[in-house]
């Protein structure tokens, strides 16, 4: 094999997987304690090294199956971090990924097996290197996206109720939306489809559920809640 650029230094390329989940109307993070030096016993996101053999994305898809059990989960790429000092064990470049799942969809065998656990996002503690930095530019991202984009759906089970819904909007946003005003809106979108099933779980009357159609976005992929 033909060697080039042999006048250069040569970097490590990481990826770092941000997990997100929704349960008990809380948005959660799946972190867990460092296993190896440096920072061995820091709480951290769980990420890896990218092969020569793979891309970035296939990396960030290698390590999101490893760690959830679980195949195409919606991923988003957050930013690359590179700050000289990131990482005190070498000059290391990671790139970050979100991954939104619905935590019922979650292996918890794995948990036991990464040694993870899943954080109120409001509770979550002082992460490895810049690890919480990574953690607040994908919350800001997912924050101007949720309102263009479908992405609660990959928090959600098949079928949810429109309280469901809202609070998943709210747990992101940070903050409580009108509930006359966010029902309006949301019988409106044409790809989120009533169905004829009652949830009897969290009321005596029971509350419809509802469902996301695919095929239906995607003919007309445009909205704005």
């Amino acid at each position: 094999m033909t060697v080039f650029y042999h006048d250069f230094e040569p970097l490590l390329v990481a990826v770092d997987c941000i997990i997100l989940g929704f349960d008990d109307n809380k948005l959660k993070i799946l972190i867990g304690r460092r296993k190896m030096e440096p920072g061995a016993g820091e709480w951290s996101l769980y990420g890896g090294f990218v092969k020569r053999n793979e891309s970035l994305k296939n990396a960030a898809e290698r390590v999101l199956r490893s760690l959830t059990g679980i195949k195409d989960i919606y991923m988003r790429q957050v930013g690359a971090f590179g700050e000289l000092d990131r990482d005190p064990g070498d000059r290391v470049i990671s790139v970050a990924y979100c991954a939104l799942i619905n935590v019922a969809d979650y292996d918890n065998t794995l948990l036991d097996k990464y040694g993870l656990t899943w954080v109120d996002m409001d509770e979550m503690p002082k992460l490895y290197s810049d690890h919480n930095k990574m953690v607040k530019q994908a919350i800001e991202q997912l924050r101007r996206h949720i309102k263009t984009e479908p992405l609660s759906f990959n928090l959600l089970p098949d079928l949810f109720t429109l309280t469901q819904l809202q609070n998943v909007y709210e747990a992101i946003l940070g903050e409580e939306l009108d509930k006359r005003n966010f029902r309006k809106r949301i019988k409106q979108i044409d790809f989120i489809e009533k169905t004829d099933l009652i949830n009897k779980k969290t009321s005596k009357r029971g509350a419809a559920l509802y469902r996301f159609n695919e095929k239906e976005y995607k003919n007309d992929p445009k909205f704005k809640l």
